[in-house]
């Protein structure tokens, strides 16, 4: 039997049921894990098209040479089973979770009279663990406040009652500068010493509030009883714990316990950011990059995302707010979009970090690997502009006139997303009279592409006119008649909103403001604009003198230029003698000159 007959025979076989699929190579390697919901329809999906739009699915499927799946009872139980496969074999083609950081955690010891520590490895053994933590700095103050707030031990004696019951142990220096009770000589009972750890806690889990109330109750009670001292003592913990809180980042005073999720994309990888928020305040930020293989979207990769997260943090809240719902349902979850509030708030502000994560990523690229970088981009702008090729070589038209005359039109030209400056282009309006912009583009784009076949030079992939419709329609036209429309993209970009227009379209697509492909094509118009007004200028300048010279009966159109060239402008001409004059051009031209500049001031 062939691999391709086997491989029908499995797929012909599959269960209609929850599971994971591995794919296997001719060495016996699995090159790609998958989850789906229904085995034999998802399995099916990859066999069952002649040709795969994308070219990386292309090259799995001709790579596949054996099938094998394990059926599971949910598809939540397929996605944790899928990760785990992942993790441990690494496929090829499956997506890469990138985040090579070992962040602390803040340890609760499983002991007795436990210690607060800071550790980079998760033990099971009973201990309790918080964080991890992505800014190091912040966990720190969290435990110097905790060392202020509470007198517990740093030592690692073991405090078994027996070894302190045998006098094992004498109380040392933190002691006696009051930062320790001293249960290693029966000085401070198990019950007082854990009501201290229970408090610390709450802290670490960010319930400040309840904490700081129950300190007040403690203080009013001992004021109460004209314990003046230790209220004083519990009002400096009071302090001390309300300044901590202030620098946090207290976003909302009514929202409690939640998570926030966003994700945002470009061309070849998502970029993740992922908030804790404990009694409206952001506890933790992290941020991480997925690589995407085979064109997954965005509710899939959530998906793997919130795994990863569940698993590196321990647990996710019931309540998760995101820009996207993922694919599936996560047990104990609800999963929620906001459009307004504080919430929303919340999200706008991971969506940001996970932009500037992204932004930070590129920038990395960009100067480790231009090429890739330059990849990307194409890739992006291939995407969001909806090419059939990535746009390496972009050209742009405008143009400009002054009230009907010296129309001219430019041309830019963007190679690899940068200015290719040799190739730049200023075209003359021939065949146009009076302030006619849809004529003009019309001639111009045949002239440029009626060159470009005739001379048989490479077609840019994209075209862009600079204005709407009406500029758009003209330029295909003249597309038409050379048999290239459809065979070149192009675009028309109106100023006044940013609007993007296709041919035989007429409603505008809007591009993100942010988003570099709009970046790029703004650049190219406005360079196209820079590049057309310069030499419109210059055209008109020459245009406007030459025509007083040429006004003088005698004075030919090649007598002007020179003596333009020579003195630069009328003005310093009719401040010439007729000597000078003479010089240049002879006595009989230099007399008609000056008679007739003497004329008209008269």
């Amino acid at each position: 039997m062939t691999y391709k007959e086997n491989i029908k025979s499995i797929v012909s076989n599959l269960p209609d049921s929850p599971g994971v699929y591995q794919y296997y190579d001719e060495s016996s390697k699995i090159i790609y894990v998958g989850k789906a919901k229904n085995l034999k329809k998802r399995v099916s999906s990859y066999f069952n098209r002649e040709v795969h739009e994308n070219n990386k699915t292309r090259v799995l499927v001709s790579n596949i040479r054996d099938i094998q799946f394990i059926v599971v009872d949910t598809e939540y139980d397929a996605l944790l089973l899928e990760s785990n496969l992942i993790k441990k074999y690494q496929p090829r083609y499956n997506i890469n979770l990138k985040d090579d950081k070992t962040y602390p955690w803040i340890c609760i010891t499983n002991e007795p009279f436990p210690r607060i520590i800071t550790t980079r490895k998760v033990i099971k053994n009973g201990s309790t663990y918080f964080g991890p933590y992505a800014v190091v700095p912040m966990m720190y103050n969290l435990l110097n406040l905790l060392k202020e707030l509470f007198p517990i031990r740093t030592c690692q004696l073991n405090l078994s009652q027996s070894n302190i019951n045998a006098n094992k142990f004498k109380v040392c220096l933190e002691y006696h500068i009051k930062n320790c009770k001293g249960p290693c000589e029966a000085l401070q009972s198990a019950e007082d010493y854990n009501r201290n750890i229970l408090q610390a806690k709450e802290i670490i889990k960010g319930n400040n509030f309840s904490v700081i109330k129950m300190l007040k109750e403690n203080m009013q009670s001992c004021a109460d009883k004209y314990e003046f001292e230790k209220a004083q003592w519990y009002k400096s913990k009071i302090e001390k714990l309300e300044r901590y809180s202030v620098k946090s980042s207290v976003v909302s005073s009514i929202i409690s316990n939640l998570d926030v999720v966003t994700i945002v994309e470009d061309a070849q990888a998502c970029y993740v950011n992922f908030m804790r928020i404990i009694n409206g305040a952001v506890n933790l930020s992290d941020s991480f990059e997925i690589k995407k293989k085979l064109d997954e979207n965005l509710q899939e990769i959530l998906s793997y995302a919130l795994v990863y997260i569940q698993e590196k943090f321990s647990f996710l809240y019931p309540e998760v707010i995101s820009n996207v719902l993922p694919e599936l349902d996560f047990p104990g979850c609800q999963f929620l979009v906001p459009q307004r509030g504080d919430k929303k708030k919340l999200l706008d502000l991971s969506q940001k970090n996970a932009l500037q994560f992204c932004k930070d990523k590129q920038k990395q690229l960009e100067a480790t690997d231009p090429e890739n970088h330059t990849k990307r981009i194409m890739q992006q702008m291939q995407k969001d502009l909806r090419l059939t090729e990535e746009p390496r070589h972009i050209e742009c038209f405008d143009n400009s006139n002054f009230q009907g005359d010296f129309a001219v039109s430019a041309m830019t030209v963007f190679k690899d997303g940068k200015p290719s400056k040799k190739d730049y282009r200023h075209f003359n309006v021939k065949t146009v009279q009076g302030p006619d912009d849809f004529a003009t583009m019309e001639e111009v784009i045949f002239r440029r592409y009626k060159r470009v076949l005739d001379e048989n030079e490479s077609l840019p992939q994209l075209i862009v006119i600079d204005g709407g419709k009406g500029q758009l329609s003209a330029a295909c036209k003249s597309l038409e008649q050379l048999n290239l429309l459809g065979k070149v993209g192009i675009i028309g970009i109106a100023k006044r909103l940013e609007e993007i227009y296709y041919p035989g379209d007429s409603i505008p697509m809007y591009l993100d403001k942010r988003s570099e492909t709009l970046k790029i094509i703004q650049q190219i118009r406005d360079e196209a604009h820079r590049f057309g007004i310069t030499h419109h200028r210059n055209r008109r300048d020459k245009g406007t003198l030459k025509t007083e010279l040429s006004t003088i009966k005698g004075i030919s159109t090649k007598t002007s230029e020179k003596l333009l060239t020579e003195f630069k402008s009328v003005k310093r001409i009719k401040e010439l003698t007729l000597e000078e004059l003479k010089q240049s051009i002879g006595a009989a031209k230099a007399k008609l000159i000056l008679e007739y500049f003497t004329v008209k001031e008269t």
